[in-house]
C-alpha cells in the first residue's frame, strides 16, 4: 500500500508511480498549496474512490489512474483545477452517467481525455464539450510537432541546485492501436471515450471541438445519424464511430477532413453511397463492414442511384412536397389522354369518309 508519509513531501513536483504492485487505496496525501504536477498511478491494483483532496493540486497538469480498480462517479470536481491538461481515467470501475458540469469553470485547460472501457451511461457529455475550450482552438500549422508538454523540475540542495525536464508519458488507443506516449505533444487533442455504455444521439454540438486530432467513441451504444457537423474539425486525423446502432448515410461534409487517416464506421446500420475521393480514397473495406446497406468504393455493391430515384415514388407513400403524380393527378391526365384519343378518332374517321367517296365518284366517271 502507499504510504501516508508522502503527504510530508511538501516539494514535491512529479509522482510517477506507474506500473508497480500498489494496492489499497490512494491515500489522502495531497495537500494544499502543493507543488505536484503530475501524478501517474496507471497499471497497479488501487482501489475504491478518487480523493477528492486532489482539488487542492492547483498547479495539476496531468491525472493518470487508468488500468486500476477505481470505482466512483466521473470526477467532475476535477474541473476547476485551472491547469489539468490531460486526464485518463481508462480502465476502471467508474460508472453512471457523467451529467452537467458542476461549475461555470469546467476544465478549461483539457486537451487530453479518456474515459474509455468503464461503465459510463446516459447521454455524451455535451454540457463539458461546450466548456472545454483548449479543444476548439485549431491549429493545423504543425509547427510545433517537436514541442512536447513537460515539467521544468527545480532540485534545491544546501550546496547548488539543477533544472531537469521530465517529459510526460501516457498510453492511448490511437488510430486504432494502443500507442505509448513517451512523450506527448504540445498541440496534441483527444478525446476517447469508448467502450462504455453511452446512448443517445450524438450531437451537432461536436462539432464545436475544433482542435480535436482524435476522436473514438466507438463500442456504445449510440443511434441516429453521423452529424455532419464533424466535418468541421479540420484537423481531425481519426475518427472511430463503430460498434454502435448509427443509421442514416455518411456525411459528404466528412470529405473536408483532409488530414483524416484514419475511419471506421463498422458495425453500424449505415446505408447509402459512401463518400468518394479526397482522404475517403484511402480507406479499406474494414471501415465499413456490418453495415449493409452502404454502397460504392471500396466496396464491391454498386450504388444504384437512377434505379432508386425512378422507383421509389412507386414504392412509397407521397409526400405533402412530392413532384410525382398522385391517384387523383392520374385520373384526370387519363380521362384527358382518353378524350383526345375519342377527338383524333372522329377526325381522322370523317377524312377517311371523305375521301373513300372522291375516290368513288372518280372512278364512277372513268367507268
Amino acid at each position: 500500500m502507499l504510504p501516508q508519509c508522502l503527504s510530508k513531501l511538501s516539494n514535491l513536483e512529479v509522482s510517477s508511480l506507474q506500473n508497480n504492485n500498489f494496492r489499497g487505496i490512494l491515500p489522502r496525501i495531497y495537500m494544499e498549496q502543493s507543488r505536484l504536477r503530475a501524478i501517474d498511478v496507471s497499471y497497479n491494483q488501487l482501489e475504491g474512490q478518487v480523493p477528492r483532496s486532489l482539488s487542492n493540486c492547483t498547479m495539476l497538469e496531468i491525472l493518470l489512474l487508468g488500468n486500476n480498480q477505481f470505482s466512483d462517479t466521473f470526477p467532475s470536481w476535477l474541473g476547476k483545477l485551472p491547469r489539468l491538461r490531460v486526464l485518463s481515467l481508462q480502465s476502471n470501475g467508474f460508472h453512471s452517467a457523467i451529467g452537467k458540469p458542476k461549475s461555470s469553470i469546467n476544465f478549461p485547460k483539457l486537451q487530453i481525455i479518456d474515459v474509455s472501457f468503464n461503465n459510463f451511461t446516459g447521454k455524451l457529455p455535451y454540457e463539458h464539450f461546450q466548456s472545454w475550450t483548449s479543444m476548439k482552438v485549431v491549429n493545423l500549422t504543425f509547427d510545433n510537432d517537436n514541442v512536447y508538454m513537460d515539467a521544468a523540475i527545480s532540485t534545491p540542495s544546501p550546496y547548488y541546485s539543477f533544472e531537469n525536464d521530465f517529459s510526460y508519458t501516457f498510453e492511448m488507443t490511437n488510430k486504432g492501436i494502443k500507442t505509448q506516449y513517451k512523450k506527448i505533444q504540445d498541440h496534441l487533442i483527444a478525446i476517447d471515450l469508448s467502450s462504455n455504455k453511452f446512448d443517445g444521439e450524438i450531437s451537432e454540438v461536436i462539432g464545436n471541438l475544433k482542435g480535436l486530432r482524435l476522436l473514438n467513441i466507438s463500442n456504445n451504444i449510440l443511434i441516429g445519424p453521423i452529424p455532419s457537423s464533424l466535418g468541421n474539425l479540420m484537423g481531425l486525423e481519426s475518427l472511430d464511430l463503430s460498434q454502435n446502432g448509427l443509421s442514416g448515410e455518411v456525411p459528404q461534409q466528412l470529405l473536408q477532413l483532409t488530414f483524416l487517416a484514419f475511419f471506421n464506421a463498422s458495425n453500424n446500420h449505415l446505408m447509402g453511397p459512401i463518400p468518394q475521393g479526397k482522404q475517403f480514397s484511402t480507406f479499406e473495406n474494414d471501415s465499413y463492414l456490418g453495415n449493409t446497406g452502404l454502397c460504392g468504393m471500396p466496396l464491391t455493391k454498386k450504388c444504384k442511384t437512377f434505379e432508386t430515384l425512378t422507383q421509389q415514388p412507386l414504392n412509397s407513400k407521397q409526400g405533402k412536397g412530392s413532384n410525382f403524380p398522385s391517384k387523383s393527378d392520374w385520373v384526370i391526365i387519363m380521362m384527358g389522354y382518353g378524350s383526345g384519343l375519342n377527338i383524333w378518332f372522329f377526325v381522322g374517321n370523317n377524312l377517311v369518309i371523305r375521301k373513300l367517296e372522291r375516290f368513288l365518284k372518280n372512278f364512277g366517271r372513268k367507268q
